[in-house]
């Protein structure tokens, strides 16, 4: 009873610092979704990348400009800058940009499948300032290579993880999950596999119904499989001082799993301290979220960054976005303010998935 009173008491105070972070909306993480293009053709892409041509992608010149005017208008210093697709590494610009980056004070990281990576690579990213980097693994052998599409993912993303391991340049190099039901069983083979490699973070969570998924819905987790994911993940952080194990960025969880499985409390910072510049050079929040016409706060092709950053987002920073009674008479409606946006029904102004109502 005793650790139910003080976990509610945080979660209130909780609440009362993410309104005081609502109301500065400092920009702290700056995703670059550098394209769109993709040598993989991934089952539950939200972003529907793929190996084809999309119009009206940034030059090297409009993302340098803009990115110098950002660290014009901010404190780069104070900006992660995080490199996204598609895959990154199609661009072959992409370490001439981040290196422009890293000159204007940005500390960077990139998300990546990893089949593109050799020693080659690994250099220009040393060479680059790269501080971070995430690599997608999703399941043993066949599992991640089913899931992906492409046969030898799995041995090609073991193998860099274990070269950037062993380059030692790294802040936080993190290996991330997407769980199903088609790997949900390899959690406990995966963990023995990852845990020796060298890496500092290992981030799981389940398939959104968002992107590709919603045309693979087979792959979506029933309530009992995403309890059995947040068990796991739970015990091996009482367990495990190895490596740092988070579950993302999902939902509220309640009181039995808020603080257990990620480092803070639940948090939907898009719009917020969140950013992106996508492809085309829409500037937007977490690359996630539906692409909705009347969500995209503008482009920097002829609006400064700063300026939209300051002045719009307001849907994003609006502690009072839905009329959904259900959400409104919950007890945690503070703490949860209906989870995350890239999970938000905008038809019905309502969450598509309610993690507190499976969780308890």
């Amino acid at each position: 009873m005793l650790r139910k009173i003080l976990k509610t008491g945080r979660l209130k105070a909780w609440s009362v610092y993410k309104d005081e972070l609502r109301k500065r909306h400092d920009l702290t993480y700056l995703f670059w979704e550098c394209t769109l293009r993709c040598n993989f053709f991934c089952k539950h892409c939200g972003s529907n990348a793929g190996n084809k041509v999309f119009q009206n992608e940034l030059t090297t010149a409009e993302i340098k400009k803009c990115l110098k005017e950002i660290a014009e208008d901010f404190d780069a210093k104070k900006i992660m800058l995080a490199i996204t697709g598609g895959e990154p590494l199609i661009r072959n610009d992409v370490f001439e940009v981040m290196d422009c980056a890293h000159k204007l004070g940005f500390p960077w990281g990139m998300v990546t499948n990893g089949f593109l990576v050799n020693e080659r690579i690994v250099e220009q990213m040393k060479e680059a300032g790269m501080k971070t980097i995430v690599v997608s693994i999703d399941g043993i052998g066949k599992t991640h290579d089913d899931f992906r599409g492409i046969n030898g993912a799995y041995k090609k993303a073991i193998n860099v993880v274990k070269l950037l391991a062993q380059a030692n340049f790294l802040d936080d190099l993190q290996i991330t999950t997407t769980i199903h039901k088609s790997n949900i069983g390899e959690l406990e083979e995966m963990y023995r596999t990852f845990l020796p490699l060298g890496i500092h973070s290992w981030r799981v969570f389940g398939v959104d119904p968002i992107g590709r998924a919603e045309n693979n819905k087979e792959l979506l987790l029933d309530d009992r499989e995403l309890k059995t994911v947040l068990d796991f993940i739970k015990e091996k952080r009482k367990r495990s001082k190895k490596i740092d194990i988070t579950f993302g960025c999902e939902g509220f969880l309640g009181l039995n799993y808020e603080g257990e499985l990620r480092n803070h409390y639940f948090y939907c910072n898009t719009g917020i301290n969140t950013g992106s510049i996508l492809y085309n050079g829409d500037i937007f929040v977490c690359p996630n979220v539906p692409r909705r016409p009347e969500l995209i706060q503008g482009n920097i092709r002829k609006d400064r960054f700063s300026k939209v950053w300051n002045e719009k987002f307001e849907i994003f920073r609006n502690p009072k976005r839905t009329s959904c009674k259900e959400c409104l008479e919950c007890s945690y409606w503070n703490e949860c303010l209906g989870g995350s946006f890239h999970l938000w029904n905008f038809e019905k102004n309502q969450p598509k998935i309610c993690h507190l109502k499976i969780l308890e």
